[in-house]
């Protein structure tokens, strides 16, 4: 009786701090969501379609969005064809150097506060990023705000196309994990063992996808880099924790990039409403010095 009594206490308290975090993460986004409905006004004409109809043209959106971000590389040009090969370029050099930095990052997890540690690993899972994203679109639907609206379906198109991507890509490399005990050259297509599911870093995707669009509705620069900031940690924390080399977090993050700006130019026809008046360029740039790597972003 005793060890069963504990049990379910144990079992209650888990089930108390999961539900803490699902309200903490549901209040959050309906902070994000009123944060961003301040930016922009209430187009005219959503109050003349009810919110059905505009669920419904919201839902076939999501779909044509994600098809779309699939067939863009078929209408890539130079300049587009040059970005992923600099991209690639990029994650070459840091395969070079991915049991140096894994080494070197791993070791400084025991200085990382545990919030942060906590924060990394359990907010860049897809259920953590669902919910954000619901809150942002639902705030959106029934206030009838196009923005709000606009910048849930970008969130949860791109997640949802960069995240069956990655299962995908996962499966097909077969990398060998850190935490596997197998070198940074373990490859093993098809493998079914979360072990060699390594490249890219499925975390990294889906937390700074989340931070990339959401950061497209603000100007200030420093808020941008704020929040790529937040968004960078979930992708950081799983070297932290061996679960990823540096390359399978970088690569996942310009997967995140180049999905969101895909989907993003698709809703441009399909909504009135735009981010931002002035369009500002962002160019990342990889820098490999003597005992030093380092990504510049330039807004």
């Amino acid at each position: 009786m005793i060890i069963n009594f504990s049990k379910k206490k144990i079992h209650g308290l888990a089930y108390r701090c999961s539900y803490n975090k699902v309200f903490f993460l549901t209040l959050f986004s309906i902070f994000i969501s009123f944060t961003i409905y301040g930016q922009g006004k209430i187009m005219v004409d959503q109050d003349q379609q009810t919110i059905w109809n505009l669920f419904k043209y919201d839902v076939g959106n999501v779909f044509k969005s994600v098809g779309y971000s699939y067939t863009r590389p078929l209408h890539w040009k130079g300049e587009q064809w040059e970005t992923f090969g600099f991209t690639a370029a990029g994650t070459g050099l840091l395969y070079l150097f991915d049991e140096e930095s894994s080494e070197f990052l791993r070791n400084q997890q025991k200085v990382i506060p545990q919030f942060i540690r906590s924060y990394g690993s359990e907010f860049g899972s897809p259920e953590y990023n669902y919910m954000l994203t619901g809150g942002v679109y639902l705030t959106g639907l029934f206030t009838k705000n196009e923005k709000l609206r606009r910048t849930g379906i970008l969130l949860f198109a791109s997640a949802s196309s960069a995240g069956l991507l990655q299962q995908f890509t996962k499966s097909l490399v077969g990398r060998a994990r850190p935490i596997s005990g197998k070198g940074k050259d373990t490859f093993d297509p098809f493998n079914s063992s979360r072990n060699y599911h390594s490249f890219p870093s499925g975390h990294a995707i889906l937390a700074f996808t989340n931070a990339y669009a959401i950061a497209k509705q603000f100007k200030n620069p420093w808020v941008k880099a704020g929040i790529y900031t937040v968004g960078l940690i979930p992708g950081i924390s799983r070297t932290w924790d061996g679960q990823h080399w540096l390359s399978d977090v970088a690569f996942g993050i310009a997967i995140s990039i180049f999905t969101v700006e895909s989907i993003d130019r698709y809703l441009d026809r399909r909504y009135t409403k735009k981010y931002n008046e002035q369009v500002k360029k962002l160019s990342w740039n990889l820098n490999i010095l003597p005992n030093q790597i380092g990504v510049t972003a330039r807004f």
